[in-house]
C-alpha cells in the first residue's frame, strides 16, 4: 500500500470512529426525566381507575413517529394485557417546554394522518396524542385486530389526561 493510500485509509477510519455513536447509545434517546415521571404517574393512576396496570417496557419499542420526535427523550410503559402481551405500549416524550410538546403533538398528529405515516399503522387504527405540560403521550391500537378486549380501556384512560390533539380532520 502506498503512503497516499494509507493516509486515505487512516482518514476514513478516523471519520468512522468520530461518527459512531457512543458505546451503549444506539441512537435511542434516553428517558424523559422528572416531567416524564410525573406524566407516567398520571397515566398509571388513570389506568388503575379502569382496572389496568402498566410497567416499564421490558423490550424496546419505538412507534412510527414524526421526524421532530426522533431525538426526543422518551419513556415507554406497557399496559399488562394477558391476551395481548406484545402490545399496549404507551410512549411519553419529554420535550422541554409546553410549546415544544404542543408542536411535537401536532407534528405527530399530522404524520400519522399523512400517507407516509398512515401506511405504518393498520387500517382503522385509533391514535391517542395528548400533551401534559412539557410532555406528549402517544398510544395507538387497531380495534379490528386487538386480541385483548380491554385494549379500548387504555384509550379511555389516556383520554382523561392532559389536552387532546386530534388526528385528521
Amino acid at each position: 500500500m502506498t503512503r497516499g493510500a494509507r493516509a486515505v485509509v487512516g482518514v476514513f477510519a478516523l471519520l468512522v470512529v468520530a461518527c459512531a455513536p457512543p458505546a451503549g447509545n444506539l441512537g435511542t434517546p434516553g428517558p424523559g426525566g422528572d416531567p416524564a415521571s410525573a406524566t407516567k404517574a398520571l397515566i398509571l393512576g388513570a389506568l388503575g381507575a379502569v382496572g389496568l396496570q402498566a410497567v416499564d417496557a421490558a423490550k424496546p419499542y419505538r412507534p412510527p413517529e414524526a421526524p421532530s420526535l426522533a431525538g426526543a427523550p422518551r419513556s415507554v410503559i406497557q399496559v399488562q394485557l394477558p391476551d395481548d402481551p406484545d402490545h399496549g405500549f404507551v410512549v411519553i416524550y419529554s420535550l422541554g417546554s409546553a410549546t415544544a410538546a404542543e408542536k411535537a403533538a401536532f407534528d405527530q398528529a399530522a404524520y400519522v394522518a399523512s400517507g407516509t405515516g398512515g401506511i405504518q399503522f393498520p387500517p382503522g387504527s385509533h391514535f391517542v396524542i395528548r400533551t401534559v405540560d412539557t410532555t406528549m403521550i402517544f398510544f395507538t391500537w387497531a380495534p379490528g385486530s386487538a386480541p385483548d378486549q380491554r385494549t379500548h380501556l387504555i384509550e379511555d384512560a389516556l383520554n382523561t389526561i392532559g389536552i387532546a390533539v386530534p388526528v385528521g380532520g
